[in-house]
């Protein structure tokens, strides 16, 4: 069985990697100088491995995006891994608010794509990023730039420049959750592929490594809802 994939290349790599998006496509990382012969000689070399994680019965589920809920009073919205009722608001504020619920501007409630989506990257950008330099310092790594981005099909990344790109929906979910995957992208600055070594390095920041990871694949479609 042939394996379509595609690659991307840099000078800044070093070797070349393979990655297995959450959607089931094979990206495959590669120094500039690597041919594609030799891209696909590793390829084919983990042929079995790509196979076995392309269909995986947990992880890579079928996903078609969740639809969403009603942006009416009444219904919930998920912030740090609870639940949290939404109350429309007629007058008296202009924007989102939270205390314990969230308080909607009743402007926002036909935007439903966007109504909630600046709240949570702007609590991502205050929430999230501080965690990134406080797990680089325990982990004793230096890394570029920390981003929060827009990004269907990962949770976060670990750029060729040592940067580490979070996905902002990963605001809706639990600490724990949060801390694994910025644990996850820092630990390839020290090991850049899945080895064991990697996942020890994982697991000795994140004892609750195996948890978090239960969880994205339990409830990660739930954060990728537009409320």
């Amino acid at each position: 069985m042939d394996i379509a994939y595609s690659v991307k290349r840099s000078p800044r790599r070093a070797k070349v990697t393979i990655t297995i998006e959450r959607d089931r496509r094979v990206v495959v990382y590669a120094p500039n100088h690597a041919s594609d012969e030799t891209v696909a000689r590793i390829v084919d070399a983990k042929r079995h491995w790509i196979y076995e994680k392309t269909r995986h019965s947990q992880k890579y589920t079928g996903r078609t995006h969740p639809p969403g809920k009603e942006f009416v009073n009444g219904e919930s919205a998920l912030y740090l891994g609870r639940s949290y009722r939404i109350e429309i608001v007629n007058k008296g504020i202009e924007s989102i608010q939270f205390d314990q619920r969230f308080l909607v501007p009743a402007s926002r409630v036909h935007h439903k794509k966007g109504a909630m989506r600046e709240w949570y990257i702007a609590r991502a950008q205050e929430r999230v990023l501080p965690r990134v330099a406080k797990r680089a310092r325990e982990l004793g790594v230096s890394f570029g730039k920390a981003r929060i981005v827009d990004s269907r099909y990962r949770w976060g990344s670990c750029t060729v420049r040592d940067n580490i790109n979070l996905n902002w929906r990963l605001i809706k979910a639990p600490i724990f959750v949060i801390d694994y995957v910025i644990a996850h992208e820092l630990a390839h600055l020290l090991e850049p592929n899945h080895t064991p070594r990697f996942w020890n390095i994982v697991k000795a920041q994140v004892p609750a490594m195996d948890r978090a990871r239960d969880w994205l694949r339990e409830h990660g479609q739930l954060l990728e809802e537009e409320v």
